[in-house]
């Protein structure tokens, strides 16, 4: 999946979400499935689902990880699809 990255994520009304020591779990109530989400993981999707756009994510998380920009925006990307698939996710005005 293409993601663009000028678009706006939001969490999907149906989630629940739960921090414990970092991580993350993430249900969906309507297809009753979970996502389970690693510190960096859970980072991501916090700063992804309170930011004004994907990019504006990807310039924070840049900022705050040492990593090589073009393996961020992959990893943003995956995650991104995964979590669209799984319905937890969506974009903001869709």
């Amino acid at each position: 999946m293409n993601i663009d990255f000028s678009r706006r994520l939001r969490v999907a009304e149906d989630t629940l979400i739960r921090e414990l020591d970092g991580e993350s779990v993430l249900l969906s109530l309507k297809t009753q499935k979970y996502y389970g989400l690693d510190p960096v993981g859970a980072r991501m999707w916090r700063v992804m689902t309170t930011s004004d756009s994907i990019h504006a994510a990807y310039e924070q998380l840049l900022q705050e990880y040492d990593v090589e920009a073009d393996k961020l925006r992959q990893d943003m990307a995956e995650l991104i699809s995964r979590l669209l698939e799984q319905e937890l996710l969506e974009f903001a005005g869709d």
